[in-house]
Order: structure tokens, then C-alpha cells, then sequence
């Protein structure tokens, strides 16, 4: 069970980091993360420093152009650590072609210092269990 207050301001949280990507500014993104961040999804697995994650953004070949997040489920696990849970649609420019994509996202967040931060962001492409949707390259 999760205090709604927190399940809000943590939905807050999450929309800001979002936005802060599609307004490409990458401060207010770092500001948002903990440090290293592990980040798991289609790419792999990584753990990811402030100034990785800044050279990541600085380098993109692709940029947020709309989302919406929907579908919220959010847990606390212990006093200053929850999860958030969501579906996300993704409007997206990536290598100068428009793509739209469905997935499933969760960000486990820390509070530190009074400030809550990401410490572990999940995201899996929406779509059969076992890729039979998806053809071999």
C-alpha cells in the first residue's frame, strides 16, 4: 500500500523527468536520478554515473517528441523507497524518422537528503512475452 501523497508527487517526479527529456534539458533530468542510475531495457543492463548519462543525452540520435503515461501502479517498500509502474506511449524522432512506441516502464525511487531520486528505471517494449511479433534483423 502506498500513502496517495507520495504516490502523487512521485507521478509528478516521473512526469517531470519525462518532460525534462523531451525539453532536452538534461540537468533537470540529472537532478531527477540517483548516482549511478541502473537502467534496464531492450539495450541491456547498465549502471549510469551523472556525467554517462549526460554524454548519452549530448550524443542522442533520436528525441521525445510527446508521451503519456498511463495505467499507474505505485508501491512503497520501506520509509523512502517506492516503485512506480506504468504504461508509456512514446512519440519519438529517431534517426530523423518519426516512431511511435508502447512499453511498459517502473522507476524504483530513494529519498535522500529530503529529495527523492531514481535509482533503478525498467523498460520493456510492449508486445508478445516472446518476441514472436518481432522479426530477426
Amino acid at each position: 500500500m502506498i500513502n496517495k501523497s507520495i504516490e502523487k508527487e512521485l507521478l509528478n517526479l516521473e512526469n517531470r523527468y519525462w518532460e525534462a527529456i523531451k525539453t532536452k534539458d538534461f540537468e533537470k533530468a540529472l537532478a531527477l536520478s540517483d548516482d549511478p542510475c541502473l537502467v534496464v531495457g531492450p539495450g541491456g543492463v547498465e549502471s549510469i554515473d551523472k556525467e554517462k548519462f549526460r554524454g548519452m543525452m549530448q550524443s542522442a540520435t533520436h528525441s521525445l517528441r510527446n508521451f503519456e503515461l498511463k495505467d499507474i501502479e505505485a508501491r512503497e517498500l520501506a520509509d523512502g523507497v517506492a516503485v512506480l509502474a506504468y504504461k508509456a506511449h512514446e512519440e519519438l524522432t529517431v534517426d530523423g524518422k518519426p516512431v511511435e512506441v508502447n512499453a511498459a516502464h517502473s522507476s524504483t525511487w530513494i529519498r535522500r537528503n529530503g529529495r527523492w531520486t531514481c535509482a533503478l528505471h525498467t523498460a520493456s517494449l510492449a508486445g508478445d512475452p516472446f518476441g514472436r511479433d518481432r522479426r530477426a534483423a
